[in-house]
């Protein structure tokens, strides 16, 4: 496989167990570097990954994690699906072990057979700012883009891209 072609979400981890050390590595190097560098190799290689990939025929992240549902991502949904927010959390919310709100099930209980979301314009912030590789700081949350890597291929291919990036 080339390592700058998608892997299928449906062998993901598998692809990405394979290079679990080598990415380890990797984002050791990364909290080495400065912050806006590590900013613009995350973004540049966001911009590309998103204008190949496609997120509706994959929607893994939906499957198979559950965003961190603030109390205005639960106003936000309740008002949207034209509910009191109590029966929100009573229906789909449950408390993790770090206090904070996650859906009860997975798949996610909006996500729709045709993989769009039921909730979309109204969705969690979390969801909207999925899988978070454009953002700043990203030093800030490189523990959880690594675990990202086994979920999306996007997050897959945006790390494949930096190490093609900082081999040149």
């Amino acid at each position: 496989m080339d390592r700058l072609e998608f892997v299928s979400h449906l062998r993901i981890k598998e692809f990405a167990s394979s290079l679990k050390q080598e990415n380890k590595l990797l984002f050791k190097k990364l909290k080495r570097l400065p912050t806006d560098r590590v900013d613009r190799l995350f973004n540049e290689a966001h911009q590309d990954a998103f204008d190949q990939f496609d997120c509706i025929a994959c929607a893994n992240c939906c499957k198979t994690i559950s965003p961190i549902i603030t109390n205005r991502d639960i106003d936000r949904m309740a008002k949207g699906l034209g509910i009191k927010p109590s029966a929100l959390v009573e229906k789909h919310l449950t408390i993790d072990s770090d206090g904070d709100y996650v859906f009860t099930s997975s798949p996610c209980p909006f996500l729709q057979d045709d993989n769009y979301c039921l909730i979309y314009d109204y969705r969690p912030k979390a969801c909207r700012e999925y899988p978070h590789t454009d953002r700043r700081r990203m030093h800030q949350i490189l523990n959880i883009t690594l675990k990202n890597i086994e979920v999306c291929p996007v997050v897959f291919n945006v790390v494949e891209q930096i190490k093609v990036q900082l081999n040149r």
